[in-house]
C-alpha cells in the first residue's frame, strides 16, 4: 500500500495524522501539490511538486495510484478516478468513498456546481471539527489495519 495525498487542500492537522501513521506502520506516503511542501525527515514520507494548472496534481495521483493504495482527498472526481484504479479513497473528514457511493457524490457535486453557476449562493463546507478529525483517524486506522 502507498498513501497518496491531494495536499493542496488537505488540512495541516490531517497531514500530521498521516505523518504519524506512515511512520508508525512504515507505509510510503506521498504528498502531491503544485507548491513546495515541507515534510518531516523520513524514509517513508516525501512530497512531489507538480506544475500549476487545473487538476494537474489530481491527474498525477490517478496516474500513480495502484490497486490497494489509499488516496486522501476531498475532490470527488479524484476519488472516483482512484476507485476506478482499484485504490481506496478517503476524505479528510473520514468519509470512505466506495464504488457504491461515488456516483451519488459525483451527482451531488455536479448539482451544487449548477446551482452556483446559476447564481445561487450554496456556501462552502463547514470548518474541520474535532469530530471530523477523529472520524478520519478512526477510518484511517481501520484501513491500515486491514493491510496487515
Amino acid at each position: 500500500m502507498h498513501i497518496w495525498v491531494d495536499a493542496d487542500a488537505c488540512p495541516a492537522v490531517i497531514k500530521e495524522i498521516l505523518f504519524r501513521a506512515a511512520e508508525r506502520r512504515q507505509i510510503p506516503l506521498t504528498l502531491v501539490a503544485n507548491k513546495p511542501l515541507r515534510t518531516p525527515p523520513s524514509r517513508v514520507i516525501r512530497s512531489v511538486q507538480v506544475s500549476s494548472g487545473f487538476d494537474v496534481a489530481d491527474d498525477h495521483i490517478v496516474q500513480q495510484a495502484q490497486a490497494g493504495d489509499l488516496v486522501i482527498t476531498a475532490d470527488i472526481p479524484l476519488a472516483a478516478g482512484a476507485i476506478e484504479r482499484g485504490a481506496h479513497a478517503l476524505s479528510p473528514r473520514g468519509e470512505l468513498y466506495t464504488a457504491d457511493n461515488i456516483r451519488e457524490r459525483l451527482t451531488m457535486r455536479d448539482f451544487m456546481s449548477q446551482l452556483r453557476e446559476s447564481g445561487i449562493q450554496t456556501g462552502g463546507p463547514a470548518a474541520l471539527s474535532l469530530a471530523d478529525r477523529q472520524a478520519f483517524a478512526n477510518q484511517l486506522d481501520r484501513l491500515l489495519a486491514r493491510r496487515t
